[in-house]
């Protein structure tokens, strides 16, 4: 079956690009199944789509199709109306997909929340002839809609995505995907395409790697250190390495939080809650274990136990929460797999360290414990 799904990717990729060559990309070289005819059509600047039709002043009709090339197996196609502004959320859209019996399945989908699942519902403005058809690798959505507002100019939005047991999946996080909007006009045939500088998906990849350095990596080898270095009579070598590991860290994730709020600002319309609230726990945690650096009560106190558990238990879920953070984040991003690769290679790495340097510490406690337990007693000490 998986070989079968390559084949056919393979097919439809070979079959675009062919396409493209032949026809140069233009949208008049496409044919229509009735020989239906489009007066006016515009190539879409990013995922290999077109939008085509005829608009009727009188009625302020416009019927449309917006056809999509080079479609792969078990993905799902739409675009969108956008009455309010531009981006994904208030967008009016129409979806298609190819369900896993090979009949098209099309609907209308208001996008209302950040967390869409294209689920179906009536739109804002009336559609009417709604349908969807797959040829060879093309699919095309056929509606005739009733423009919103007196204006023949509006914000538009297409996009693709995978499909999962007949249920749309969320879209790539990154380049075409996120530079598919603009706006037309069915009357002038005016278009423009409002294509993403690239700086806030620039400052995500600072965030993730800012976020992979800070709670990911320099964290657990400052828990490291403390753990270890403290054991090995190293004198207070340790305690100013384990400092410096964690407040660096932390001053890198205050950074990368700010980076946080940033995005969610600038965000289109896309927002990862489960992520979201981890990194504040996660922030939240590595403050108080600032502050309990200050409170850190003398060796001698009666208090210094308790703020020991304290210690040991919020910085442990800190270095839990902040790995498993990381990884949200490369799947929220999805860089090239070698990013992924070279973290899992180097979070096992301090793993293996830590279980060597914990055997070690074993042995050595055990063979004092022996030493110490067939030491001859202390003269002074039977004397008192």
């Amino acid at each position: 079956m998986a070989n079968l799904f390559k084949s056919l990717q393979l097919l439809c990729l070979l079959f675009s690009l062919l396409m493209s060559l032949s026809h140069a990309q233009s949208c008049t070289s496409g044919n229509f199944p009735n020989n239906q005819i489009f007066s006016s059509c515009y190539d879409l600047p990013v995922l290999d789509s077109s939008i085509h039709w005829n608009y009727d002043p009188s009625s302020q009709l416009v019927q449309l199709a917006y056809r999509k090339t080079g479609v792969v197996p078990s993905t799902w196609i739409s675009w969108a109306i956008n009455p309010t502004t531009r981006g994904m959320v208030g967008s009016q859209a129409l979806v298609a997909f190819q369900g896993t019996d090979g009949s098209m399945t099309v609907y209308t989908s208001p996008i209302t929340s950040y967390q869409t699942q294209l689920q179906q519902g009536s739109l804002s403005f009336p559609v009417f002839d709604l349908s969807a058809m797959q040829e060879n690798c093309d699919m095309i959505i056929f509606a005739t809609i009733q423009l919103p507002g007196n204006t023949t100019m509006v914000n538009h939005v297409w996009q693709e995505g995978p499909v999962y047991r007949n249920v749309p999946g969320i879209h790539a996080l990154s380049g075409a995907n996120m530079q598919s909007f603009g706006s037309i006009d069915f009357l002038s045939r005016k278009t423009a395409a409002t294509r993403g500088s690239g700086k806030s998906w620039d400052m995500k990849t600072v965030d993730v790697l800012v976020n992979t350095i800070s709670w990911g990596t320099l964290m657990p080898i400052g828990v490291i250190i403390a753990r270890y270095l403290k054991a090995s009579n190293t004198g207070p070598a340790w305690f100013y390495l384990h400092v410096f590991c964690q407040c660096t860290a932390y001053a890198a994730g205050v950074f990368g939080r700010a980076t946080d709020l940033i995005l969610d600002y600038r965000s289109l319309g896309i927002q990862h809650t489960i992520h979201r609230y981890i990194d504040i726990a996660l922030f939240v945690s590595a403050t108080l274990q600032v502050l309990a650096l200050f409170l850190r009560p003398k060796e001698e106190h009666k208090l210094r136990q308790i703020w020991n558990t304290y210690h040991h238990l919020i910085g442990y879920g800190t270095i839990i929460l902040g790995v498993f953070n990381v990884f949200k984040g490369f799947d929220i991003l999805k860089p090239q797999k070698k990013w992924k690769i070279i973290y899992i290679l180097v979070i096992s790495g301090l793993g293996i360290i830590s279980v060597g340097l914990e055997f070690i510490m074993t042995y050595v406690k055990s063979k004092k414990a022996v030493v110490h337990s067939q030491a001859p007693p202390n003269p002074q000490e039977e004397e008192a």
